[in-house]
């Protein structure tokens, strides 16, 4: 009983759009900031290498390099901060978790792209535009 009531709370605050990407996708993450009485959307750009959780709770990292430095950052999926994620390409992984690429630097970090899904996503496109 407890279980269903705390569903039917989440529910509302969950987001109706959110975008279907998968670990190792790069993906640009719009987050909302507040600097004194302005609020300005950032961009964190990077590939995302874990997911965790469930419902509200749902979490994913995001890892890029900036000057050498490797930078993480934890977004919480569901959070009115997050103003959009955009998935910018979709990566080859064989991995639930990608930690093993804190370890490398350079090209070495690169992901293989997966091909399949970006021509069939560009089918589909092409499809709902000619029904349109």
């Amino acid at each position: 009983m407890s279980q269903d009531l705390l569903k039917l709370v989440e529910k509302s605050s969950l987001k109706d759009s959110v975008p279907n990407f998968q670990i190792g996708d790069t993906v640009d993450v719009h987050c909302r900031i507040l600097e004194g009485e302005k609020e300005r959307v950032q961009l964190f750009t990077g590939v995302v290498i874990a997911h965790s959780g469930s419902g509200t709770r749902e979490m994913f990292v995001v890892r890029r390099i900036v000057q050498g430095e490797g930078v993480e950052r934890k977004f919480p999926l569901h959070s009115p901060r997050i103003a959009k994620i955009v998935v910018k390409r979709h990566g080859v992984v064989r991995r639930a978790k990608l930690y093993y690429l804190r370890d490398r630097t350079g090209k070495a970090t690169r992901l293989v792209e997966r091909r399949g899904d970006v021509e069939r996503r560009g089918e589909k496109e092409q499809g709902q535009a000619a029904e349109s």
